[in-house]
């Protein structure tokens, strides 16, 4: 039997490119609302040029990053600078349920489209919208990208080992969970739009999501006025709770308390670490972490990767090795879990929806589209 899926009957206006708006759009997608994703006519979507990599259609003119973020949408190409296609936008917007948009900080309002504008002309609508730095305040005109907000959101400030520059986090966090906020508040709106009858406006933003993501260390910050520094891979609070070196490959040890801690010191062959006094309680282990993580690092050192992760997965103590990509796409667990997919029609093979629903997870229904190909079914235009 087809799955049902939870958000079928729901129709969502995409106005957006690159990653938060689209990643926004696309879990939607995945849940079954029907996406209707507006492009601009000359190029669409900036990400349909970010490659290589490339999909496989039209020669590899899409890359593949595109592929990932729009399966399961339809194109349409509207020139929302033009009047006629304002009024094509409206059209759009009175059966549908919610509006993405993630356009330069200012453009919605300078085009009649903003929030307000269009919430009097449609009060049921909900309306998302992804900042850079949020609707208000100094920069709320500024744009933004991930990288300059793990910057300004003093991530890079914590990434990394405390002798080497601010570093980047490898994956766009503050991306895809602006995303994801956008598609929690889009969705708690509509549960409230079931008891009110009234649409609402959504913000969410790459800076609020970076700040989200420091909670920890700014609310350190804010109770003792020190402000923390870059520590590796271990972690502020916690100790072990890092990488270390084996004989051959490094492994992460997280030994998130005393009894996990004391199962680990009779892995490493000095159960007296586990009732030593500097050692024995979570706050003397971070407080003495100077003296207990060399003492661990050269036992690890001493045998390899294979070696321990047998003995710390036997005793019950969270441990594993450190994958690059390639050793993350062999693993049994990925092909256990089932969330690669190949999208339809010959489409390429990518990452699907972190979710399953009755222990099933959506399966992408069709490929990204081409640019503007539900012109004539969506807008009754070429």
């Amino acid at each position: 039997m087809r799955m049902v899926l939870p958000l079928e009957g729901l129709r969502v206006i995409e106005v957006g490119q690159a990653l938060a708006g689209p990643l926004a759009g696309v879990i939607m997608a995945d849940m079954g609302a029907d996406v209707i994703k507006v492009e601009k006519p000359d190029g669409g979507d900036d990400a349909r040029a970010w490659g290589p990599p490339w999909g496989p259609e039209l020669g590899g003119e899409t890359s593949l990053y595109f592929h990932g973020q729009n399966r399961n949408k339809r194109s349409v190409t509207l020139d929302i600078k033009s009047p006629e296609d304002v009024a094509a936008l409206h059209k759009l917007v009175e059966g549908a349920d919610i509006l993405i948009q993630n356009l330069r900080p200012g453009v919605v309002e300078e085009l009649g489209i903003g929030p307000e504008a269009m919430l009097e002309r449609h009060p049921r609508l909900i309306y998302c919208s992804v900042w850079a730095f949020g609707y208000r305040g100094p920069m709320r005109l500024n744009p933004g990208f991930d990288p300059l907000l793990q910057a300004y959101g003093a991530m890079m400030s914590l990434t990394g080992r405390a002798e080497d520059p601010p570093t980047f986090c490898g994956a766009s966090i503050n991306d895809k969970a602006t995303g994801m906020f956008c598609v929690i508040g889009a969705l708690a709106a509509l549960r409230r739009r079931d008891r009110t009858g009234q649409g609402c406006v959504v913000d969410t933003s790459l800076f609020e999501t970076a700040v989200h993501w420091v909670e920890g260390p700014l609310n350190g910050y804010l109770a003792t006025g020190k402000v923390p520094q870059r520590h590796g891979t271990g972690g502020t609070v916690i100790v072990p709770y890092q990488v270390f070196d084996t004989a051959d490959r490094p492994i992460c040890l997280a030994a998130g308390n005393d009894r996990l801690w004391a199962r680990c010191a009779r892995v490493l062959g000095h159960p007296e670490w586990g009732s030593d006094p500097r050692f024995v309680t979570g706050p003397q282990r971070v407080h003495n972490k100077a003296a207990l993580i060399p003492l661990i690092a050269d036992v690890l050192r001493g045998n390899t990767r294979a070696h321990w992760l047998a003995g710390l997965e036997a005793a019950g103590v969270p441990s594993g090795p450190v994958n690059d990509i390639g050793e993350l796409a062999a693993t049994e667990q990925l092909a256990a879990v089932e969330i690669l997919q190949s999208l339809p029609d010959g489409g390429p093979r990518v990452v699907g929806l972190p979710i399953s629903f009755n222990r099933q997870r959506p399966r992408s229904q069709r490929g990204a589209p081409k640019l503007g190909q539900h012109n004539r079914e969506v807008l009754g235009r070429d």
